[in-house]
């Protein structure tokens, strides 16, 4: 458990490094910074998932996200979100593609933003959503996104939509 912990801080201070960098980069670059940093994740999670399973079930795929990121050292807690009044974790909205809300309660990311005091939904913020869509695309061969619905200091809920 120690050995768990270590590990953590020093992920956590790297990740508080990130959120400084972030601040400087965002008004030199403006738009152009979460675009870098969108491409980036992008990138890294094509990479991670090179081996991945490949499948065409969206819970499926998610729970191989999670592998991925675990067995890279990276530490996200985030679950499926079933709205109150929602049949299916996973839906289909109007464009025909799939939906999946999904909640970050331990998010790397939100606390160093958090605690370097740079607010959230920022080029940072992007990097991770880059690397959730690179991955569901290597993954499952379809186009991904993942957007937010609402950033917090306690958990953050987002959603997730995947090409049919």
């Amino acid at each position: 458990m120690e050995e768990i912990l270590k590990k953590r801080r020093t992920l956590q201070e790297t990740m508080n490094f990130m959120a400084a960098l972030s601040a400087g980069i965002e008004p030199i670059l403006g738009r152009g910074a979460t675009s870098m940093t969108t491409a980036a994740g992008r990138n890294l999670g094509r990479k991670f998932s090179e081996k991945a399973k490949r499948t065409d079930d969206l819970l499926t795929a998610v729970e191989e996200v999670r592998h991925i990121l675990a067995a890279n050292h990276c530490l996200w807690g985030f679950e499926p979100f079933k709205p109150k009044g929602q049949e299916q974790l996973v839906t289909i909205n109007d464009k025909g593609q799939h939906q999946l809300q999904l909640v970050f309660r331990d998010c790397m990311i939100r606390q160093a933003l958090l605690r370097f005091g740079h607010p959230q939904q920022g080029s940072l913020c992007n990097m991770m959503y880059g690397f959730f869509a690179g991955a569901l695309e290597t993954i499952m061969g379809k186009k991904a996104t993942l957007e937010i619905r609402h950033a917090g200091e306690n958990a953050c809920l987002k959603v997730l939509t995947v090409d049919a």
